[in-house]
């Protein structure tokens, strides 16, 4: 299963659209790691802000999307949006993986992360790949507001047991895993 995986859009639909044309469309199945309509008291207005117009793209969707609440989710979010996005904590059984989503800013306790082998998460707004004690832990980066040196806006794609981190402005693979 092809799985695209995407994060703190906060609002800002040339991201997403951006994302959505060169790597989610090609998936079967795409996660939303939080923090998907507003940008937050903290954050710049991201280019392109327009959470309306993001709105009305997620909710023509004909392919199953996965959210989880971030901290810049409000009740109001779930009124108009077509999918739940009450829980911060989302579950995915596949044949390559048992995946725990959240959007990061809760923290998980050791015992709640038994039993799966990939935890992804959002909100730091910084891509990466890591193994620790068994376990993988995703964090796509952000499609909109990204906070690494270079400002890359980045999301994720797990194909299979290979997960790639892509640089959205360039079309360059940032980290590898298989």
């Amino acid at each position: 299963m092809k799985i695209g995986v995407i994060s703190d859009t906060h609002g800002s639909i040339s991201a997403w659209e951006n994302a959505y044309t060169r790597y989610l469309s090609e998936t079967e199945l795409i996660i939303h790691c939080g923090d998907i309509l507003y940008h937050g008291p903290r954050n710049p207005l991201p280019a392109g802000y327009d959470p309306g117009a993001l709105l009305a793209k997620l909710n023509a969707l004909e392919k199953p999307l996965l959210l989880v609440r971030g901290n810049c989710d409000a009740e109001v979010d779930q009124m108009v949006l077509d999918f739940p996005l009450e829980a911060p904590y989302a579950h995915l059984f596949t044949g390559a993986y048992r995946i725990l989503v959240h959007h990061g800013h809760l923290e998980i306790p050791d015992k709640a992360k038994r039993g799966y082998d990939l935890i992804i998460s959002g909100h730091t707004h910084l891509p990466g790949i890591k193994e620790e004690n068994g376990v993988l832990y995703l964090n796509p980066g952000s499609a909109a507001l990204p906070k690494d040196e270079r400002e890359t806006p980045t999301l994720a794609v797990i194909d299979g047991r290979e997960i790639v981190i892509w640089d959205l402005k360039t079309g360059e693979a940032v980290q590898q895993w298989r």
